[in-house]
């Protein structure tokens, strides 16, 4: 999953050790925060106005992610109320040297329009 799907998004990142937990692997909550930066542009975009985060569902950590390791978070929109919206977020990583890429999370943001 290289290259976003159209009605996706994707913003691209590097894994650096400012960023690493005790047993040297990129830190969760980290991750998570750039999923929800990929899905606030979403989700902002969609409403034209003001979002935030009430909520995260789903979210499954399937393999670390590595310094150095290319972050890329794909989001896009997979259901919309009134003022919700349901966001799906994947992160995938591509190793730097080899290339390959992996599936590391995901999981599904609800973000409400506040203005």
């Amino acid at each position: 999953m290289s290259q976003p799907k159209p009605g996706q998004l994707a913003i691209q990142t590097l894994a650096m050790p400012a960023h690493t937990n005790a047993n040297g692997d990129i830190f969760g909550g980290w991750l998570i925060s750039q999923m929800d930066l990929a899905a606030g542009v979403i989700a902002k975009q969609f409403s034209k106005g003001r979002v935030v985060t009430i909520g995260i569902e789903k979210m499954a950590f399937h393999e670390p992610v590595h310094v150095g390791d290319i972050v890329s978070c794909y989001a896009k929109l997979i259901s919309s109320g009134t003022t919700s919206m349901s966001i799906e977020v994947q992160t995938w990583c591509i190793h730097p040297v080899t290339g390959s890429d992996r599936k590391v999370t995901g999981g599904t943001f609800t973000f409400v329009a506040i203005d």
